[in-house]
């Protein structure tokens, strides 16, 4: 009799364990999954994509521009004309990012912040969304030209809502509508309040390299301004650790006042720049 009711409790313990490791697979698999990969860049081109840097991560980006190759072997295709930004990315959390750069052009620094809103879900949400701004100042700007400058004219601003969509394990596409800020601007004209909207993608060619590409369409730019909008299209190469972009663009600036108000390449004349993005995780 003993025997028989050490039996019956070991059963009802068995059955239960089974019961509970059943309802943890079941909440497992109705668990909220996210769409993952859109981009393997925290930039498309110039245009920031929604990827951010994972918590504790420090990602370390190069960004250089060489001179336009329309002035041909005179500036070695530009090798002799070239830019450079520096740019340190902090994982503040997986969906917080601090950045802090320096650009050879115009001798700009920019601090910038850039945080998840919402993320595309699998049959869900079918978007990632996340915040971008940042400010900027312009010391490059000489008082013995400018006699009346002040400091509060080197500062400029952007806000951007960056909306993306990965279609498919292949396609992923971005919409950025933009606000920028410059407290002063070369062109009379020109309010110092901007508009534009960005669009991108990014096509996957095999595991490590994709297709990718992104335009800047200025809403309020001057009648008279030389400036052109930015269109910028090159391939990533991943390499375990690093993400390699190489592109072709007409807009030398890197900081997003820089190449949607400031760009002066055409497309059409030849004008363009060649330059890479080079990312390091530590």
């Amino acid at each position: 009799m003993r025997n028989l009711l050490i039996l019956l409790l070991f059963s009802s313990l068995v059955t239960n364990s089974q019961n509970d490791l059943l309802t943890e697979i079941d909440t497992d698999s109705t668990g909220t999954e996210y769409a993952t990969a859109a981009f393997k860049g925290l930039k498309i081109v110039n245009f920031e994509s929604t990827k951010l840097v994972a918590k504790k991560e420090l990602q370390f980006i190069v960004s250089h521009r060489f001179g336009s190759i329309k002035n041909g072997i005179n500036t070695f295709f530009g090798l002799d004309e070239a830019v450079t930004r520096l740019n340190f990315v902090l994982g503040v959390t997986d969906g917080l990012n601090v950045g802090v750069s320096r650009s050879s052009y115009l001798k700009v620094y920019d601090v910038s912040l850039k945080y998840r809103l919402l993320r595309q879900e699998e049959n869900g949400f079918p978007f990632t969304i996340v915040g971008y701004n940042s400010i900027l100042i312009n010391t490059a700007l000489d008082k013995e030209n400018l006699p009346l400058l002040e400091f509060k004219h080197r500062l400029g601003y952007t806000a951007q809502i960056l909306i993306s969509r990965k279609v498919n394990t292949d396609l992923s596409l971005e919409l950025a509508p933009t606000f920028f800020h410059d407290n002063y601007v070369v062109v009379d004209a020109q309010d110092n309040s901007q508009f534009a909207l960005g669009f991108g993608g990014r096509y996957k060619l095999s595991t490590r390299w994709s297709l990718n590409a992104d335009y800047g369409w200025h809403l309020n730019r001057a009648s008279n301004s030389p400036f052109k909008n930015p269109l910028s299209i090159g391939v990533d190469l991943e390499t375990g650790g690093h993400v390699f972009q190489m592109h072709f663009t007409n807009a030398q600036p890197m900081d997003a006042n820089g190449f949607l108000g400031q760009g002066t390449g055409d497309w059409s004349d030849g004008d363009i720049y060649f330059g890479f993005n080079l990312s390091r995780q530590f």
